[in-house]
């Protein structure tokens, strides 16, 4: 798996691709998401597209609009955290400057589905790639 005679796999390039393009995602999807709901709350609607119309036969519970923004905005939220965190740890990763952000980062990609689990394989596979390089570069110690 070593190319050129240097210390670097294509596992931790891939695991680093694969988190920042997972984590793009995320940021994408969390930030459409919170636009809408910020428009919508806006607009004084504050419910979601998806429940408009005669929803409520099928749900048990009477549920207010303003729970439904609250609980969508905070899924947005989090979910636009988590991409950008994804997107620091892979590039993190690229950088081989710190495993533990990267595999944070890996792990935050999660929610994209095969895209964080093999982030997160990858990175973890890849431990050593770190380590030799930061031990490369101490001297006198």
């Amino acid at each position: 798996m070593e190319s050129g005679g240097s210390h670097r796999s294509g596992l931790l390039t891939a695991g680093g691709v694969l988190s920042i393009v997972g984590g793009s995602f995320e940021a994408i999807a969390g930030g459409i998401l919170l636009g809408s709901i910020v428009v919508m709350i806006m607009q004084g609607t504050g419910v979601m597209p998806l429940l408009q119309g005669n929803w409520s036969d099928c749900v048990i519970v009477e549920v207010t609009p303003i729970v439904i923004s609250s609980w969508a905005f905070i899924v947005a939220a989090a979910l636009l955290v988590l991409g950008i965190i994804a997107i620091i740890g892979g590039i993190s990763a690229l950088r081989r400057k710190r495993f533990g952000l990267s595999l944070v980062g890996a792990i935050c990609a999660l929610p994209t589905g095969i895209l964080g689990i093999l982030a997160t394989i990858f990175i973890s596979l890849s431990k050593k790639e770190f380590e030799v390089e930061g031990s490369s570069g101490m001297t006198g110690i």
